[in-house]
């Protein structure tokens, strides 16, 4: 590519970032650091309804957390700025003017009223209202109207520029992903390109900032296909080279049809967004950093929705810097990607496997301090005996959370003990051996996994109890149910003090 390759994330701050727009974004960072481009955020608030107050910094809080940044924008001014749209709207109606004057755009006065009238009126007889060749000369327009009458009402009146739509001609598309596609221009509305409050619509303002952007591919959703040939013959009309486009696969429900919502999060009890979110009215939605997820297993989620290395690769894991190798929009799906929340918890379990154990547990102190656990942990008095810890019981976790479901025992002694653990491991004679259990382990020096278990199981072979008469109740009686890792390794980590507290509440409950 002879051209530098600029590419840009364009979202509106109307809310969170929903996790399509990050896929958006990674895609658009995976090819512009594949042919040595730059990465652009333009922040699309000129629907300043819309605009919703702190949507913005969760957007660049959001690419930073998954490790896309960006190379030019809000804050990074490289020559192209302004990156936000309403501190653009200056540049605007000069390009709105110009189509104007070439014949490619006129005046609309037509009241809200009005267009709504037309559309039931054409309703009633079974049709659908369009504005464009077929109706924008009998309607409110400054087609028909002499200059001056124009001018006096553009004084007086609200009004619209309207984009002039061609007639009878056929509009040949491409797209890096889809291929060659064609459209009837005559089925084209005339859409608006600037309102009456003197802010442009998305469709001029997005070709504008563009082309003065000189932004080389544009890679979006799937959801602005239909805007194609509009933006198209915008660029033709105002004698501009169009950039290339491509049109990314929409990420489908995991069940059913239809786009990805976060209903669908909501009901199947996964994030849709990448950060939590907290709305105007103090709700809160999931997000997959507060879950507990890594951006590495994130984006190696999102990677593989719509997009494969190609036939014959069955690599599944890929570092940014692997991902960025491997990227091509070739090989970048037509058809929807199906969501699956299980197969993001399987990249999360993988990506977790690859930290260091001493970070897990330094997470793993923040999360129990920060969360209404009855226990309270110390950097400095804990971190070896829960890095010990998270060393044995790793590869068994997805989340860092994961560690106080398998292993709450280590820090609590159980209160408890499960009901059916108990009907099938102590039985009447389960007291009197677990005392004897008790004597034998008192006695061991060197409280390690090995030494435990070499004494332990060189007394049961002298006695005629059997090992399950033995160790079932040994376990009931540290964790307080029949889970855990080997029961020689709990007792070795608890200590032999505690070790042997646990047996005599678990006599002196259990009987």
């Amino acid at each position: 590519m002879s051209q530098k390759v600029r590419v840009r994330f364009a979202p509106s701050p109307t809310g969170p970032l929903h996790i399509g727009g990050v896929r958006t974004a990674l895609f658009n960072y995976l090819f512009a650091k594949k042919h040595g481009g730059n990465f652009i955020l333009r922040i699309e608030d000129t629907d300043q309804n819309r605009y919703v107050e702190g949507a913005e910094d969760y957007i660049k809080e959001s690419l930073e957390w998954c490790n896309i940044p960006y190379d030019e924008g809000p804050g990074k001014d490289k020559g192209y700025g302004p990156y936000r749209q309403s501190e653009r709207k200056h540049l605007y109606k000069e390009y709105a003017d110009q189509l104007i004057s070439s014949g490619h755009a006129y005046y609309a006065f037509d009241s809200a009223e009005s267009l709504d009238a037309n559309r039931k009126s054409h309703e009633k007889n079974g049709k659908t209202f369009i504005y464009n060749w077929h109706n924008r000369e009998k309607l409110d327009n400054s087609l028909t109207m002499p200059k001056e009458e124009v001018e006096k009402r553009i004084a007086a009146e609200d009004y619209v520029i309207r984009f002039k739509s061609p007639q009878d001609e056929t509009l040949y598309l491409d797209d890096e992903i889809r291929g060659e596609m064609t459209i009837d221009t005559n089925v084209l509305d005339d859409k608006v390109l600037f309102k009456s409050d003197g802010m442009p619509t998305y469709h001029l303002a997005n070709i504008v900032d563009d082309h003065l952007m000189k932004i080389t591919h544009v890679i979006r959703g799937e959801e602005w296909l239909p805007s194609l040939a509009l933006h198209v013959l915008l660029y033709r009309s105002l004698g501009w080279d169009a950039p290339k486009f491509a049109h990314l696969p929409l990420i489908m429900k995991p069940q059913g049809k239809g786009k990805l919502s976060k209903r669908d999060g909501d009901k199947m009890g996964f994030p849709v967004f990448p950060l939590q979110w907290k709305d105007k009215d103090n709700n809160i939605s999931a997000g997959y950093r507060e879950d507990g997820y890594l951006p590495e297993a994130v984006i190696n989620m999102l990677a593989f929705l719509g997009w494969n290395e190609g036939e014959g690769s069955e690599k599944q894991f890929y570092t940014l810097e692997e991902l960025v190798e491997a990227f091509s929009l070739e090989h970048v799906s037509k058809s929807g990607a199906k969501f699956d929340p299980e197969k993001t918890k399987w990249f999360q379990h993988h990506y977790l496997q690859q930290v260091g154990n001493e970070d897990i547990a330094l997470q793993f102190i923040n999360y129990v301090n920060n969360s209404d656990k009855g226990v309270s942990l110390s950097k400095d008095k804990d971190l070896a005996y829960i890095t010990n810890i998270v060393s044995i019981l790793k590869e068994r976790c997805t989340f860092v959370s994961d560690l106080w479901e398998e292993g709450s025992f280590l820090f609590k002694t159980p209160n408890s003990y499960d009901e059916k653990a108990v009907k099938k491991a102590w039985k009447d004679q389960t007291g009197d051996i677990m005392t004897e259990l008790a004597g034998v382990v008192s006695t061991i020096e060197d409280f390690t996994a090995e030494n435990v278990q070499q004494e332990v199981k060189s007394w049961i072979n002298s006695t005629d109890y059997g090992f399950g008469k033995v160790m079932q109740p040994f376990r009931l009686s540290l964790v307080g149910e029949m889970s855990g890792p080997d029961v020689f390794v709990i007792a070795s980590l608890l200590g032999q003090d505690k070790t042997l507290e646990r047996l005599r509440n678990a006599i002196s409950t259990l009987g």
